[in-house]
């Protein structure tokens, strides 16, 4: 690694010691393992990132450089939802949309991005970073490892889901109820009965399942566990105890 003062400015993406040759040495060996160093070596991966973000003009409010490049594209759409505020990542998303080719399958139900590449099939890996920096907000990916939450493995939970012909949009625990909706792959399945189980509920005994229209089911837990349906049509429903 390189380092001007306190920053670091360059990094070998590997070192071969049969040749003895360090192999991408440079700004770009900096910036490749950007999102890898950030749980663990932050202030490397923010100097990545901001070396890339600068390059292209991602930090500034003119226009941004690369995103025609599906490689670099992805490098910054990933890094941006870790390393930079809201404004910076909206602006970049924004940017980049005319680039990446966001393309719904309503048949199979599926989000992809196809960067332009006229392929039968989407890039999985470019997709699943470039969608790992849609859903992280700043710090999120370091928090992961840093501070997880290991509680959540206690916590009511929900399997025996119908995947994908059926995603749950919301399953989540407050504390006092758990929060669901049931989100169709199609249209076939819109409108459809999905059954499943929760396990992990705090007390046995009486539990009231809240639907839609002001709909009500009296359930009863045993072992901590109860079946469910839910109508599928993402709308909300809220299980409490009874």
């Amino acid at each position: 690694m390189t380092w001007d003062g306190n920053r670091a400015v360059a990094l070998d993406l590997y070192y071969d010691p049969v040749v003895d040759a360090h192999v991408g040495h440079g700004p770009m060996g900096l910036i490749a393992p950007a999102w890898y160093l950030g749980p663990q070596k932050p202030e490397v991966a923010q100097a990545g990132w901001e070396m890339v973000a600068m390059v292209s003009g991602a930090l500034g409010d003119g226009p941004i450089s690369g995103l025609d490049n599906p490689a670099m594209a992805t490098m910054l759409l990933q890094n941006v939802g870790e390393f930079a505020d809201k404004g910076t990542k909206d602006r970049l998303w924004a940017a980049a949309e005319t680039h990446i080719e966001p393309t719904w399958d309503r048949t199979l139900g599926e989000f992809t991005l196809g960067f332009r590449l006229n392929e039968p099939h989407p890039r999985g890996q470019w997709n699943a970073r470039s969608m790992a920096g849609w859903v992280c907000e700043q710090g999120a990916w370091s928090q992961i490892f840093n501070d997880p939450n290991l509680s959540k493995f206690d916590k009511p939970t929900v399997e025996g889901v119908d995947f994908p012909r059926i995603a749950l949009s919301q399953a989540r625990w407050d504390g006092e109820v758990l929060h669901l909706a049931a989100h169709p792959q199609n249209d076939a399945v819109a409108g459809s009965q999905a059954q499943m189980r929760v396990l992990n509920l705090p007390v046995d005994g009486r539990w009231r399942l809240n639907g839609p229209n002001g709909s009500v089911a009296e359930l009863e837990s045993a072992g901590g566990q109860l079946e469910l349906t839910l109508s599928v049509d993402n709308r909300p429903f809220v299980l409490s105890r009874g």
